[in-house]
């Protein structure tokens, strides 16, 4: 039985082995975090690398959307693609989810149009996007493909990080994702994916050299609605204010289209429903006095 000196002394070695304890392990956190790339604050993408390119975000910012992109399509994709143009020229909306504020999914929610948040973890890197889909997870804990994958929008991505010129800190993420659903698109000018929902994405995320608030996002799309892979650089510019504001989006409230089954509708300002397109057909209100 220990005495009271005893008890003292053996309360202070256990107090001194714990805090031993935490101090390793916050200098190994410490170091852990040293060695990736510092990727705080708030980023938002640079939507056109030149100016004068009308239109909305596409998958290359150098060129304008849909036709404009000059995607290698195979012939068939080329079809449709030039069939949504003149629906959308009509007034349609063909079945780009954003109208109807549903996902986007992949490659879309890759460009920054809204602003988005990175947070590395050694076994997960996570993208935090302002928008439907909210949260990408990029898998960095060595983890092989599962055998079967739930298919997302989003999809499922497996990263590894990369230290190119040796010096002991990592310089690239390398990721691969698959694993999709569908209908998704390039573009609000429908710019397709193939159907079968098979596409690959391989990126590569880096710092630019010369300036750190610029992350380069390299993609390139395995696709078989394309007759070879598809690749641009996009880039994103970190906020310099270290405490940017993050503010509250909400797609759905003041949007006036309305899907419907497999119809988009407009609602005036008077609150009435309207068609898109000319002799469009009203919804089925069978159910309805």
């Amino acid at each position: 039985m220990l005495n009271g000196r005893s008890m003292g002394t053996f309360v202070l070695k256990a107090a001194l082995l714990i805090a031993t304890q935490v101090m390793t392990m916050g200098l190994a956190t410490a170091a852990e975090e040293g060695k990736y790339p510092d990727l705080r604050g708030q980023w938002t993408g640079i939507l056109r690398s030149r100016p004068g390119i009308a239109g909305q975000a596409s998958f290359d910012p150098g060129k304008p959307g849909g036709k404009g992109q000059e995607a290698p399509l195979t012939p068939e994709y080329q079809a449709i693609l030039e069939a949504a143009l003149r629906s959308q020229a009509e007034g349609g909306l063909t079945d780009w989810r954003g109208a109807a504020c549903l996902g986007f999914g992949m490659p879309q929610i890759a460009y920054g149009f809204q602003p988005m948040e990175l947070i590395v973890t050694p076994e997960t890197t996570y993208v935090l996007v302002n928008w439907v889909e909210h949260t990408r997870r990029i898998y960095t804990d060595g983890r092989d493909w599962p055998a079967e994958i739930e298919p997302t929008l989003t999809g499922y991505s497996i990263g590894r990080w990369i230290d190119e010129d040796n010096d002991g800190r990592y310089d690239v993420l390398e990721v691969e994702t698959r694993g999709f659903k569908g209908p998704r698109y390039y573009d609000a000018a429908a710019l397709p994916l193939h159907h079968d929902n098979q596409s690959v994405f391989k990126e590569r995320f880096y710092l630019d050299k010369a300036d750190k608030n610029i992350l380069h996002d390299e993609i390139t799309v395995i696709d078989h609605a394309l007759t070879r892979p598809w690749t641009v650089v996009r880039d994103l510019r970190r906020n310099p204010n270290p405490r940017p504001t993050w503010g509250e989006f909400i797609c759905a409230e003041g949007n006036g289209y309305v899907r419907i089954g497999k119809e988009t509708y407009f609602l005036s300002a008077a609150g009435l429903l309207m068609p898109m397109l000319k002799g469009q057909e009203p919804p089925d209100l069978r159910h309805f006095k």
